[in-house]
């Protein structure tokens, strides 16, 4: 793993920001009239980046990054608005929440050494539990 990593308050920060956004997330899911059967069947959808790992850990970790940095969901997101697209804005809330949710639980974008390994520290035992 790396050296560095986030730790102590500015980790915690950062948790609290992701449930932060994450609830911003399901106010805007609220907004775009939106069945919340469809905000629970694609809530787990960005985790299909962890299949990478079935390659090796170098794939797994930069398909895993792909899908858990806002880039994509932001590009959804203005895509929302310049197109005045509910759609849009339903995957791209769907999306921020997932990575907020992760956030918040302290999952974080992964070094290509392990699965376990992350910007956020490494993954506790109970966080190797909650994420198999």
């Amino acid at each position: 793993m790396q050296d560095s990593f986030v730790s102590g308050g500015p980790r915690m920060l950062l948790r609290i920001e992701g449930l932060a956004y994450a609830a911003l997330a399901v106010i805007g899911y609220a907004q775009s009239g939106y069945s919340w059967w469809a905000f629970a069947a694609l809530l787990l959808a960005p985790d299909l980046g962890m299949l990478g790992y079935f390659i090796n850990a170098q794939i797994g970790a930069a398909t895993y990054n792909l899908v858990h940095t806002l880039i994509l969901p932001i590009a959804l997101l203005l895509g929302a608005l310049l197109f005045a697209n509910t759609l849009l804005l339903a995957l791209g809330a769907i999306w921020h929440t997932h990575i907020g949710i992760d956030r918040a639980l302290g999952f974080g974008l992964k070094y290509a050494t392990s699965f376990h390994d992350t910007h956020l520290g490494r993954l506790t035992a109970r966080a190797q539990l909650m994420s198999s």
